[in-house]
């Protein structure tokens, strides 16, 4: 295999050096997001809870309702949540 060429060598640097500084910032921002969630939870909030509103809410209203049918659908037919039809 041949050496790359000055000029390929040095796009390849940049691409790879590139990455490394949004493989930092991933991590600084991954850091103070787990921060905010540790400040919500100080402050009584239920993380697991909030973490579920904030991946619903990156969701398509539409899609977001489809998920919720399904999940009735099922919890109904598991039982998990009581027949009011019979009333």
């Amino acid at each position: 295999m041949s050496e790359p060429t000055g000029v390929a060598r040095d796009q390849l640097r940049s691409i790879v050096e590139r990455v490394e500084r949004l493989e930092e910032e991933k991590k600084t921002i991954a850091d103070d997001i787990k921060e905010v969630y540790a400040e919500a939870k100080a402050n009584g909030f239920d993380t697991k809870t909030l973490r579920t509103v904030v991946r619903l809410r990156k969701q398509e209203v539409a899609e977001r309702q489809e998920q919720e049918a399904l999940l009735d659908l099922y919890m109904h037919a598991l039982g998990m949540v009581p027949d009011t039809t019979d009333s």
